[in-house]
């Protein structure tokens, strides 16, 4: 039953999903084949991903396996990110897990990327993802966590791509590993990235306490920040968190990747990422110049 319930979703996801709509069939195939042959085959394959671009996925990665299907699971702030960025930039992607961001920044992009995970075996995964791609070059691979302050935190280690910092009362967090972190401010350092993205599942609040003035740096001009209520279990409010990121001069924002338009967000959302900016005007400016890209086949 759970796995006819998977199905369904899934199914129910790609029908939905603005890459997918474009050519249905093809998002299907490729979805039927990933089901048989991941099965078949029962480890890691080295699919294609964007441009000339693979991604080395394990069967059961539910964010890794979405880019197999549609391209770009997270389509608007994928392309945001394909869009936006030039091989001049600085690339920050917090809870980077097997590197799909990663890879978009400097593969496809060619920007220098520091990319931050802190469970080991995605971190692995993000590793032979960057050797794959041969942009070993171009980014700086750290094996910690972000929080308030540097020292040392429990994370679960088995969940994929919803592993977090373990809770007081985390009933989930079954296994647990011992990590290292450090704050943005001093992972940044004085070089401070165009663009963050930060997917820590419901820690983001304690990212932001530790990089102050990384977000008060002129030189940051976008956030790509997870906000769906999870941090609850830590006793943070997004709303706080959003007034946060707003106070530093950033308003939220939808991309449109096929016209490639902003447009402010009138009402504030904890629904999914939240995409923020500042110096819209440079912003526009540059994902209006920036050049297509190929996904399965579509030109984005």
């Amino acid at each position: 039953m759970e796995v006819l319930r998977s199905a369904a979703h899934t199914i129910r996801w790609l029908w939905n999903h603005p890459l997918a709509s474009q050519d249905r069939r093809g998002a299907f195939t490729r979805w039927a084949r990933w089901q048989l042959g991941s099965r078949i085959l029962g480890g890691a394959v080295v699919v294609p991903y964007v441009d000339d671009t693979v991604l080395l996925v394990d069967p059961g990665m539910t964010g890794a396996t979405g880019n197999i299907y549609v391209g770009l699971h997270e389509f608007a702030d994928m392309a945001f990110v394909l869009h936006f960025l030039r091989e001049t930039d600085r690339f920050l992607d917090v809870g980077a897990n097997v590197g799909a961001y990663t890879v978009l920044a400097s593969g496809v992009c060619g920007a220098e990327t520091v990319a931050v995970e802190p469970v080991a075996r995605a971190f692995e995964r993000l590793q032979a993802n960057v050797r794959l791609n041969d942009i070993v070059d171009r980014v700086h691979l750290n094996n910690v966590g972000l929080a308030a302050k540097a020292g040392r935190l429990r994370f679960t280690s088995s969940l994929d791509t919803v592993n977090h910092v373990v809770a007081a009362d985390d009933s989930d967090a079954l296994d647990r590993v011992d990590v290292a972190v450090t704050t943005l401010d001093d992972l940044v350092c004085d070089r401070v990235p165009s663009l963050i993205k930060i997917d820590v599942e419901g820690f983001e609040t304690a990212v932001f306490e530790g990089g102050a003035q990384t977000l008060g740096n002129d030189a940051l001009y976008a956030l790509i920040v997870e906000l769906n209520g999870s941090g609850m279990k830590y006793g943070y409010d997004d709303a706080l968190l959003q007034d946060r990121i707003e106070s530093f001069g950033f308003r939220a924002f939808v991309y449109e990747p096929f016209t490639r338009c902003l447009k402010p967000v009138i009402r504030r959302t904890t629904e999914g990422n939240v995409l923020y900016l500042r110096g819209v005007a440079a912003v526009e400016a540059r994902v209006r110049q920036a050049r297509a890209v190929h996904v399965h086949g579509l030109a984005v």
